[in-house]
């Protein structure tokens, strides 16, 4: 491993793709990046693909030659990884602004017709949020990648896992309303 690499060599040495000037990038810089993230919101995971990222408009500066020899490394890949990192806070925040607006759009006096069907509304403006967007994706047709995207879960599995629990949240709901005892012979 290089114990210290100067700016010019590391370029050097990731243009001509030694490993060790890579494995220096992450030794050295990685864990700013991760303290910068996990500071504003981020998980491990997310500073984890910043820093790939990152890493990347670096490679292609570099291979284009685009970025001068006597670039400060650190400070360019910290400055890439915090405009990474803001864009993506600003497109989650567009995403969530979105949500709120589709269920902004809720207007009571749309509600189903037969009582049953107004007992089963009644008990998903009861839920939590989270458990409504996710229901409100698979009903308008979302597949599992789409609700883990969109909910910011770490996995498939996890988005069709919770959708279970929201479904499960949701019958219980339904079966807790006085009302609801007319209905006890059906199935949900």
């Amino acid at each position: 491993m290089l114990k210290k690499h100067s700016d010019k060599k590391l370029i050097e040495g990731i243009r001509k793709g030694d490993d060790q000037s890579v494995n220096y990038l992450y030794d050295s810089f990685f864990d700013t990046i991760k303290s910068y993230v996990l500071k504003n919101t981020g998980t491990e995971d997310d500073a984890y693909d910043i820093f790939q990222d990152a890493l990347m408009v670096l490679f292609k500066k570099i291979q284009l030659n685009n970025l001068e020899e006597n670039t400060d490394i650190k400070g360019y890949i910290f400055g890439v990884s915090r405009n990474l990192w803001h864009e993506h806070l600003r497109e989650k925040k567009k995403s969530i602004e979105v949500d709120k607006e589709l269920f902004e759009e809720f207007d009571p006096s749309h509600l189903l017709d037969t009582p049953l069907e107004q007992i089963v509304q009644r008990s998903f403006l009861k839920m939590k949020p989270e458990c409504q967007k996710v229901l409100n994706m698979i009903i308008i047709g979302c597949d599992y990648g789409e609700i883990a995207k969109k909910m910011n879960y770490k996995s498939e599995d996890y988005a069709r896992r919770k959708k279970y629990l929201c479904k499960e949240a949701l019958i219980k709901i339904v079966k807790a309303d006085p009302e609801f005892s007319d209905y006890a012979d059906l199935r949900l």
